[in-house]
């Protein structure tokens, strides 16, 4: 509900016009910015590859879950198994996507937009900012999820917290695209 608020309100002010007293005219206040597209489209290649990591986690933890009973079994043997660091493989990816949003806010700023430079570049660092910090919030969710791990947990409560991760990943990427896609349509 916040990046929907966000948007409508994005997308009101952007078509919102002032009327000059001095030119008894309407004019448009909504400068254009000028992102800085490189950094955001390769920041948005790891967010899709960290998508795909927390996938690759989901499944293993699904697959180590379901083969639960089967190790209990004396004699039995699965044969072995690669583990992967799926999870800790998506937080690094996480990491990376934030530090590149930083990047991003800096070349902003050196090219004049500031966040206080007025309401169309602070949308911008507003509406990164907030997919930011929820994404960093996946990224302590997947913290947790790392050290229950560590812990030997039940695996059934590790599979629970790494498939809630990862639906809230994955739309944290979709939201991630729907903002570019925002600012792609509306940024002119």
């Amino acid at each position: 509900m916040l990046f929907i608020s966000f948007t409508v309100v994005y997308l009101i002010r952007r078509g919102f016009v002032s009327f000059d007293v001095s030119s008894d005219t309407f004019i448009r206040t909504w400068l254009p910015v000028r992102l800085p597209w490189t950094i955001l489209l390769v920041n948005t290649v790891v967010l899709f590859l960290s998508s795909g990591s927390i996938d690759l986690a989901r499944r293993a933890i699904t697959r180590e879950a379901a083969l639960a009973p089967v190790k209990s079994i004396p004699g039995v043997s699965l044969g072995d198994e690669s583990n992967v660091p799926w999870l800790g493989l998506t937080a690094l990816l996480g990491v990376i996507f934030l530090a590149g949003q930083l990047f991003a806010w800096r070349q902003l700023s050196a090219s004049g937009f500031h966040l206080l430079g007025g309401t169309s570049s602070s949308f911008v660092y507003i509406l990164t900012a907030m997919h930011g910090i929820h994404l960093a919030g996946g990224v302590l969710a997947l913290a947790f999820a790392n050290i229950a791990a560590m812990l030997d947990r039940p695996v059934e409560s590790r599979r629970i917290v790494v498939v809630i991760t990862a639906w809230y990943w994955h739309f944290m990427t979709g939201l991630w695209i729907c903002i570019l896609v925002l600012f792609t349509f509306a940024a002119q």
